[in-house]
């Protein structure tokens, strides 16, 4: 039971921090959760250091435990990070992808697609990173893993305006992400890694002028004075 719990409250945090429901720099209450999920303090620690290493969380000494911030370097970083261990790890899995994983990229996508029917915008937003953190693990880099990791809990939470806007232009932009899903899936089982690393950078480009939004939503006015 203990166990379950423990896999309940880790799935739900990680589920909370990529869809901002638990906003970044959030403090989070030991004793409520553990009140909430009927686990100890040191189950619930567990889960704690657990989701710090990978990035959902920062553990901070004689302070408590806070959602990873987002600060102007955290997205500068990104931005101009992104791309780079996006290809490196797209090009890996094209390498080394076994067949089982294959079989379980097609069930996360077969999930982001309902996602995308039902416009259910949270579950969106969960598969796709399922579906990115599917390839790190085909791609199998020790290196390059833990980037990836944290690039996509940042990659979920920049993206709300890309999820998030409804309008038909954004509706087509979803379902052509969801269709170089496909594509993905058919490069990496073909080894075609040259291919898979262009469609990466396609991919990329469909969201990154709206997640830019969520950085800047408003252009910066030229000048304070209307009449010069």
């Amino acid at each position: 039971m203990a166990s379950n719990s423990k896999d309940r409250l880790y799935a739900d945090l990680k589920r909370k921090i990529l869809t901002l429901d638990l906003e970044p720099g959030t403090s989070l209450d030991e004793t409520r959760l553990s009140a909430e999920y009927g686990i100890s303090r040191t189950p619930l620690r567990d889960v704690f250091r657990q989701l710090a290493g990978e990035g959902y969380i920062e553990i901070r000494d004689n302070r408590g435990t806070f959602v990873s911030p987002m600060n102007h370097k955290t997205m500068r970083d990104f931005f101009l990070t992104a791309p780079l261990i996006y290809a490196s790890v797209a090009r890996l899995a094209a390498q080394n992808a076994r067949p089982e994983q294959i079989a379980r990229l097609r069930e996360v996508q077969q999930s982001f697609r309902q996602a995308v029917e039902t416009d259910s915008v949270e579950d969106m937003i969960f598969w796709n990173d399922s579906f990115h953190f599917t390839i790190g693990e085909m791609a199998d880099n020790q290196f390059l893993m833990p980037s990836l990791q944290r690039l996509l809990i940042d990659h979920a939470r920049i993206g709300q305006t890309f999820w998030r806007a409804h309008n038909d232009d954004m509706a087509g932009r979803i379902r052509q992400a969801a269709d170089q899903h496909d594509r993905f899936i058919a490069l990496i089982e073909a080894r075609d890694e040259a291919g898979v690393v262009a469609l990466t950078l396609e991919h990329w480009s469909l969201s990154r002028d709206h997640m830019e939004l969520f950085v800047r939503p408003d252009p910066l006015p030229i000048s304070l004075d209307e009449s010069a």
